[in-house]
């Protein structure tokens, strides 16, 4: 799929597949990127504040990321990009949960200095099997024009 810069419409959304995640999978990823006993140690979390296993922000920040990247939308487009806006837990996500993200254009801004790019800032938001919204995010992404 080419997109470029220009072809991006602010209030557009991009869907992603959901994912599931397994306790196995929550495990490994905390075990070595947040190891915070809410995240490693089954009776720690059942005595913590989330009353049981919970996944590192940083995993579904990762894996919605990933899961809208994979869909190829950004692939002639992105240039990398210098941070992330707002980002937000706004609820646990347990083994099991099925997250599904989506993408919204916020806007589309041309460089005025250099006019082979321009920047995309982007609203990423992940859902639950509930409909509860568990993450939000904005990625400000540099981005190639034609």
């Amino acid at each position: 799929m080419t997109r470029y810069l220009d072809d991006f419409t602010e209030g557009e959304v991009i869907k992603g597949p959901g994912f599931t995640l397994s306790e196995g999978q929550i495990l490994d990823f905390a075990l070595t990127y947040d190891p915070q006993p809410f995240h490693i140690d089954n009776q720690a979390a059942a005595e913590g504040p989330y009353g049981g296993l919970i996944a590192s922000g940083f995993q579904t920040l990762a894996l919605c990321f990933r899961m809208i990247v994979q869909s190829g939308v950004f692939q002639t487009v992105s240039m990398g990009g210098p941070g992330i806006d707002e980002l937000r837990f706004l609820a646990p996500v347990r083994p099991g949960d099925t997250i599904t993200p989506s993408a919204t254009i916020l806007s589309v801004t041309p460089s005025r200095s250099k006019p082979d790019r321009g920047v995309l800032k982007i609203q990423f938001r992940g859902y639950n099997q509930h409909g509860d919204e568990v993450i939000s995010f904005i990625v400000i992404m540099m981005g190639r024009r034609h």
